[in-house]
Parts: C-alpha cells; sequence; structure tokens
C-alpha cells in the first residue's frame, strides 16, 4: 500500500514538474515587437502588353497577273507615295484600246445625231416636218450623250484598273517580308507585303475589373501619375520615352472580367515593333497607407495572418488582408490599425497563446535593418 501511494505521489510531482517546465517554456524574452504606420507612397505596378504599330496594313494585289518587278527590300524603309511592285497584265492595255475606240465610235455618232437635229429644226420651221420627228431627233441625240458618257465610264474603269499594275505604299513606313517573287502569278487578293509605322507604337494591356476601378479613382486625384506610363522591353530594359494611356474599351470582357487599357509611345529610333511584347507599368499612389513588415506575416491555406499581443503580452493570431505587396513590406488593407503590437521576428516559434517578453522595434529601425541587409556589395 505504501509503494502504491509513493508511486501516485511521484507521479503528481513529475506532472507539476511537467507542466511548471510546460509554462516556463511558453515564455520566451526579447521577441521582437513592432506596430504598423501609416506613410504616403506611390508604388508601381506591371501589366502585360502587346505592341502595336500605330498604322500597320497588308498590301494586297488587286488585279490578276504576273509579278513584274519588286522595287523594294525586306525591312527598308519606304515613304508614302514610292513605287513597291508591278504586275504584268497585258490584257488591261488592250481593254483600255477598246474602251477608247468604242469613245471615239458613240462620240461620232453623236455628232452625226446632232447635225440630223439641226436640219430637222429648221424643216420644222418652215412647216416640212411636223414637231414628233423633231421631239424623235432630240431624243436620239440625249441617247447619243448618254452612251458616250457610258464608254467614257468604261475607258476610266479599265485606266483604274491599270493603275493597279503599279502598287505604291499608302503611307511611310518599315516594308515585312515579302512571300512572292518576281515572275510569280498574283491573283486578286494576293498578299505582297506588309508596312508598318513604327514612328509611335500602341500598347494594349488588360487589367481586372477592380484595378480598373481603383485606376479611376487614382486618376481623379493625380491624373499626372495615373496616366503617364513606362514600357518595360523584352529585355528589362525601360523603354527611353513615357507613354500616356489615351483610352480603354467600352466593355469588360465577360469570360476574364478583364477590361483593355491603350497606352500610346514614341518610337523615333524605330526600335520597337508590330507584335513585339512588353509590360506596361503604371503608377499608383497610395496616401496614409498602413504597412508591416513582411517578415511578421504568415499563411495558412492561402489566408495571411500576424501574431498580436494584447495588454498581457499574450499572443493572438489574426487573420488580415493585403492591399499591395511592397519590397520588405505589405499595404494591409484590413485587419490591424497603428496601435496594434505585432511580432516582428520568429513568427515561426511562436503558438497562439504564448505569452511573450516583447521588445519594441521602430518602423525605422526596420527599415534601415533591411537597407543594409539587401544592399548589394
Amino acid at each position: 500500500m505504501k509503494h502504491a501511494l509513493l508511486g501516485i505521489c511521484t507521479v503528481i510531482i513529475v506532472s507539476s514538474c511537467a507542466n511548471e517546465e510546460t509554462k516556463q517554456t511558453q515564455v520566451a524574452e526579447n521577441y521582437p515587437v513592432t506596430s504598423p504606420i501609416k506613410i504616403d507612397t506611390t508604388l508601381s505596378t506591371d501589366y502585360v502588353a502587346e505592341i502595336n504599330a500605330v498604322q500597320n496594313v497588308e498590301i494586297r494585289a488587286r488585279i490578276k497577273g504576273y509579278l513584274d518587278k519588286i522595287f523594294i527590300d525586306e525591312g527598308k524603309y519606304v515613304k508614302q507615295g514610292q513605287l513597291l511592285f508591278t504586275i504584268h497584265n497585258p490584257e488591261l492595255n488592250e481593254e483600255i484600246a477598246k474602251a477608247g475606240a468604242i469613245v471615239k465610235s458613240i462620240s461620232t455618232e453623236l455628232k452625226a445625231a446632232e447635225i440630223e437635229l439641226g436640219n430637222v429644226k429648221r424643216l420644222v420651221e418652215k412647216n416640212v416636218v411636223s414637231t414628233t420627228e423633231l421631239k424623235a431627233a432630240e431624243n436620239k441625240v440625249e441617247m447619243m450623250k448618254a452612251k458616250v458618257e457610258e464608254a467614257k465610264a468604261n475607258e476610266s474603269f479599265a485606266k483604274i484598273q491599270l493603275s493597279y499594275t503599279q502598287i505604291k505604299a499608302p503611307f511611310s513606313g518599315i516594308v515585312n517580308r515579302i512571300p512572292n517573287k518576281i515572275g510569280s502569278l498574283i491573283e486578286d487578293g494576293t498578299l505582297l507585303t506588309n508596312i508598318s509605322n513604327n514612328g509611335e507604337v500602341f500598347a494594349y494591356f488588360d487589367v481586372s475589373e477592380k484595378e480598373y476601378l481603383n485606376y479611376v479613382t487614382n486618376f481623379k486625384e493625380n491624373a499626372h501619375n495615373s496616366s503617364n506610363v513606362t514600357l518595360i522591353l523584352a529585355n528589362g530594359e525601360e523603354h527611353p520615352f513615357k507613354g500616356k494611356i489615351e483610352t480603354t474599351e467600352g466593355e469588360i470582357d465577360q469570360s476574364t472580367g478583364n477590361i483593355a487599357f491603350r497606352a500610346r509611345f514614341n518610337n523615333p529610333e524605330k526600335v520597337l515593333k508590330h507584335g513585339a511584347s512588353g509590360k506596361v507599368r503604371l503608377l499608383k499612389n497610395y496616401k496614409n497607407a498602413l504597412i508591416i513588415p513582411q517578415k511578421a506575416t504568415f499563411e495558412i491555406q492561402d489566408r495571411m495572418y500576424v501574431y498580436v499581443l494584447d495588454n498581457k503580452n499574450q499572443v493572438k493570431t489574426k487573420a488580415i488582408t493585403s492591399k499591395h505587396r511592397m519590397p520588405h513590406y505589405y499595404i494591409v488593407e484590413s485587419g490591424l490599425d497603428e496601435d496594434d503590437k505585432i511580432i516582428y521576428e520568429g513568427v515561426q516559434n511562436i503558438k497562439d497563446g504564448m505569452t511573450v517578453k516583447p521588445q519594441f522595434v521602430e518602423m525605422n529601425e526596420i527599415s534601415k535593418e533591411l537597407t543594409y541587409v539587401n544592399t548589394p556589395e
């Protein structure tokens, strides 16, 4: 019996020691603690963009024939009105000659009808013929005039068709690939080349409906920063000329929930090409943005949390939402205010309900530390 009581007492003592040890381990010393602060800042957001020339058109044949001559080369700059191609179609010359002959023939008939009309008028004045014959002669003249106009129209149409054998540049720009060579049979509508005017380019990019609404609000507050944008090229370099947002599409794409923006950029050196890719960088102003260090946060199932201290220095888990991510910081949208105290470092060792001994660290000291750690040698 004594041995049994002794065993029970031993278990109680060991258990009490274990509980006391557990309580001691739940109290940590010198955990860095800080509080959120509010700042005014300007941050950037990048959007994938498709670059299009302000003018980019397909040059296609408008008649059938054989490609006779090519006066330009791929990738070369051409001026508006410059001759690019000629197409050989001898039938068109024959059509023009035929149309011209018909014009002459009908014009001769018209003159004969006019002479006849003059004779009929004199006979009517002498009461030799009736006014009915005069009316018939006048109608014949009018009919011959209509035939002359029709013949001239056919001649003009034939000349227009002949003009299509010479393909000229509709505007100044860069010539793209030329798929057909001299002697190739060309059909009506055959693609001969493309011309792009790259002096200025459009950058099209999509933003979400929420970002669009934020942009509209930000534009009212600061139109300059909102409309002026930067283009990041595919190699990561900035385009040397700033761009400006000109317009947005008239509706939101129901399948993606996005709306397209269009920005215009100068491109005097013609570095940017039609069809290129890049990123448009937008600036956004934040006033009284509440920020916390990224190191103070942790995630569970895609939700963000921090450890907050109560007035007894006991740790409690608190969910927050982030509005924007900055280098080393988050802008907090909800869940915290300036009076909250949060664990800054060592969150991986903290558990909900622990009591800690806080060591408060000002946010400016944290900024100095992060700047020092990330300064390149």
